[in-house]
């Protein structure tokens, strides 16, 4: 977290906003010197308040901290590459939620690899009553991610995003590849 700096300066000191009587008093240098001390992180911090709201330049502590703005929760052994990027697409994942293009997107985002998705439809419907019904019986869901490095894919957390992707009833499988 921020704190104290080693060497940190005050860009203003505030005994130079002082009178001139004030300035030269050194006791009233030390005393308001104390405060350029204290508040010169502050001051540094506030200078650069836009990035600690980018989640491509916040520092990684606080980044943890705007993932749970998101509700994301990020993986210890991410590369922050790869954190950085979830909390950054983090919003526009909720408004892909629960389709095709939002689960190939997710799952990119978290392998950085190549997804594929094959489903076996939607709604199935027929002009005529009693009729058979068209597409296939029982719904799938096939999901193969193509990466350079197949092991450094976080299976049991791609198998709980699918999871999570898709209806209760519909079975899933998932491959990784190399391209």
């Amino acid at each position: 977290m921020r704190g104290m700096v080693a060497g940190l300066s005050n860009a203003s000191p505030f005994i130079e906003m002082l009178p001139a009587i004030f300035q030269e008093d050194e006791f009233t240098s030390r005393f308001v010197g104390g405060f350029d001390d204290v508040l010169a992180p502050i001051l540094a911090t506030l200078d650069c308040l836009v990035d600690y709201f980018d989640p491509y330049l916040a520092p990684e502590d606080f980044l943890e901290w705007m993932a749970g703005w998101v509700g994301i929760e990020l993986e210890e052994g991410w590369p922050i590459e790869r954190r950085r990027a979830v909390v950054a697409t983090a919003v526009e994942m909720y408004r892909m939620r629960g389709t095709a293009a939002g689960l190939r997107a997710n799952l990119q985002v978290l392998t950085g690899g190549r997804v594929e998705i094959a489903d076996s439809g939607g709604v199935g419907w027929s002009r005529a009553p009693g009729a058979p019904m068209p597409g296939e019986a029982s719904p799938r869901l096939a999901v193969r991610i193509r990466v350079h490095d197949p092991t450094s894919v976080p299976m049991d957390l791609v198998d709980s995003a699918v999871a999570a992707a898709k209806p209760a009833h519909v079975v899933h499988r998932v491959e990784v590849d190399r391209p």
